[in-house]
């Protein structure tokens, strides 16, 4: 039991968004058991943001951000 809190506590020292990151994966892979494969990639989105609303997960969909390719 000791070692399993330690263990615990060393991924959240070596990965602090685990529990966040483990939050959107969920999401995504509830949005995909629903869906399938098939669907154009605005449905997925839209899908995902559902998911991520009813987790209580704060996020921005499509955003612009500079990108710097061979300057």
């Amino acid at each position: 039991m000791i070692y399993l809190i330690r263990l615990i506590f060393m991924i959240h020292i070596k990965y602090p968004h685990s529990a966040i990151t483990s939050q959107v994966i969920g999401c995504a892979m509830r949005v995909h058991g629903q869906l399938g494969n098939g669907f154009q990639e605005v449905i997925y989105q839209r899908a995902l943001q559902i998911e991520m609303r009813l987790a209580g997960l704060k996020f921005s969909r499509e955003f612009e951000m500079p990108i710097y390719y061979r300057e």
